[in-house]
């Protein structure tokens, strides 16, 4: 599921430090992982085995807040601190190590795994005896999976053409940490006043009001120096409600807004209006007709579109993904060939906070391997140049691009930050519709079809199944072939195939919107951003999707029943 939020870069004190000043750091914590890591570094052996030769810790803290409700009352209260770590040992050198065995993370035959949740105060010597302990469990794991695949190598027919891992310069970062202000009166009244909007429409069956806060600090050590303090606080506004069409279907549809304080959230008119508009939308999408299974001409509109490119080409170009035997390699052997029309350019740029007034979520400072966001250009002009990498390179590149990235403390690997589609040729967005009917009229089909809202999506890179893609559609109209009028319509999926679908571009508009969310894959959820023009397509595929069908209550909402409570 996609969900909406934005970044709070703290102000920081960045600098390169020697080793020595990094541990005179006044953070306990920092100052804990600091001397067990160089104690690991130095004593860690086992018997005749191979030392470590790279080391790190990660741990961070989720201070989390938040108030849920419906029908005009609160039903929980949320608040929470968590504070987990994670060791990462690698055996071997920078040229082959063992990381290449992707299921290392498994191994283990004692019985017994060590807890990952360390302590989140008192004397450092506790979190130290949690490092300790991870530590100890990482190196036997790595050393078992450095043999197995050392051992690999006599039955691999060619010789793997990239290193295992990149070095990457040491960093001193600390960063002050923002206040994580959170009003639970004011989010509780708040909640109630959206959920009694909610509960004056008779049709909607369901409805959910979320309004949470989160304030995550990481810290990070590594055997090359590299020691960090950084913050981030996100707050965020979620209104979701459930419609029953005449077919049996339960429709949904919902908002979210998320800010980077408290004081940025929107007011409590700006979300009246925001909650009616949805109530709006969603009893006309049950209203809709469902539209049936559709191949043709279409418009993917700007927010749609950054989904669209998202799942289509932006998981493709995750750098992890070019060498795998269980990927499909989809663009593995496309540098310097053309993807894409040539009036188009791809980029992900982490290091860009806003667009406009709207921050963006997929912005950082410094990835979770502890290296510098860079700006990325992967197409150029039509034309792939590149990929997004953390530290395990690709073939024909020799570092990380500032892209390695996980949820909580899962294994870091390349993903995206903030997806930006960027075209030197662009049309109106007027001019982007008569170029559809145009083009429904050319291929004598009796409407063409506008994609206004996609949900989410997903996306298959494995070599097992088909490489395809699927959004969710939300907001879908058909345009009448002769006279251009729109019509709502439910019940689909946009679908098809990366190198087919992008294939069919045949112009761009002009309108621009942010479309914030949560990206899911093998590190966790990752807070990213997509920004693209409207894309017309020459041809779209949409498909039935699961909606299922049940009967309603039997009894009216006592709420909206003559004989319930006056």
């Amino acid at each position: 599921m996609i969900m909406r939020i934005s970044v709070l870069l703290a102000a920081t004190l960045c600098l390169h430090a020697p080793l020595s000043e990094a541990r005179g750091t006044s953070d306990r914590v920092l100052g804990a992982m600091t001397e067990e890591l160089e104690r690991s570094e130095t004593d860690l052996v086992l018997d005749d085995h191979l030392r470590p030769y790279f080391l790190s810790y990660t741990v961070k803290e989720d201070d989390y807040r938040a108030v849920t409700g419906k029908m005009g009352a609160v039903y929980t209260r949320e608040s929470a601190t968590r504070r987990q770590a994670r060791a990462e040992v690698r055996v071997g050198d920078y040229a082959f190590d063992s990381s290449e065995d992707d299921e290392g993370d498994w191994l283990g035959t004692s019985g017994y795994q060590v807890d990952s949740v360390v302590p989140s105060e008192g004397d450092p010597s506790a979190l130290r005896h949690a490092l300790w302990l991870l530590t100890d469990q990482a190196y036997k794991q790595a050393l078992s999976s450095h043999l197995k695949v050392k051992g690999a190598t006599v039955f691999r027919a060619s010789k793997r053409e990239r290193p295992s891992f990149s070095p990457a310069p040491a960093i001193t970062l600390v960063e002050d940490p923002p206040r994580l202000d959170f009003d639970p009166l004011r989010w509780a009244e708040e909640v109630r006043s959206l959920g009694r909007l909610l509960s004056t429409e008779p049709r909607i069956e369901d409805h959910v009001v979320h309004i949470d806060a989160s304030h995550v600090t990481r810290w990070y050590v590594n055997t090359e120096g590299t020691r960090m303090r950084t913050h981030r606080t996100l707050y965020s506004v979620s209104v979701t409600g459930w419609a029953r069409a005449s077919d049996g279907a339960l429709v949904s549809h919902s908002y979210e807004t998320y800010w980077p304080t408290e004081g940025e959230l929107p007011s409590n008119e700006a979300l009246l209006l925001a909650t009616s508009t949805m109530m709006g939308e969603l009893i006309a999408l049950a209203d809709a007709p469902v539209l049936e299974p559709y191949t043709g001409p279409a418009i993917i509109t700007s927010k749609a579109a950054g989904v669209f490119f998202h799942e289509v080409l932006g998981h493709r170009l995750e750098g992890h993904r070019q060498d795998r035997e269980d990927e499909g390699q989809t663009f593995a052997d496309h540098l310097g060939r053309a993807i894409l029309p040539t009036f188009l350019t791809v980029v992900d740029d982490p290091t860009r906070e806003s667009l406009g007034d709207l921050p963006l979520n997929g912005a950082y400072a410094y990835d979770d391997e502890g290296v510098a966001a860079r700006r990325v250009k992967l197409v150029e002009s039509g034309v792939l140049r590149g990929f997004l990498m953390g530290r395990r390179p690709v073939k024909g590149f020799k570092a990380s691009n500032g892209h390695g990235r996980a949820q909580g403390i899962q294994r870091p690997v390349a993903r995206m930050g903030n997806l930006i589609v960027e075209s030197s040729e662009r049309v109106s967005d007027e001019e982007l519709k008569r170029m559809l009917l145009a083009e429904v009229r050319r291929q004598e089909r009796p409407f063409g079809i506008i994609v206004r809202d996609l949900w989410g999506g997903s996306t298959n890179t494995s070599t097992y199944g088909y490489q395809a893609f699927k959004g969710e559609a939300r907001l879908v109209v058909k345009v009448d072939a002769k006279t251009g009028a729109e019509t709502l319509v439910r019940g689909v999926d946009v679908v098809g195939t990366p190198l087919a679908s992008l294939g069919q571009i045949m112009a761009v508009g002009s309108s621009l919107e942010v479309f914030n969310g949560y990206c899911g894959a093998e590190s966790g959820m990752v807070p990213v951003s997509s920004v693209a023009p409207p894309v017309l397509i020459r041809s779209l595929e949409l498909q039935r999707n699961t909606s299922e069908r049940s009967r309603a209550p039997i009894l009216t909402s006592p709420n909206h029943s003559r004989s319930g409570p006056k």
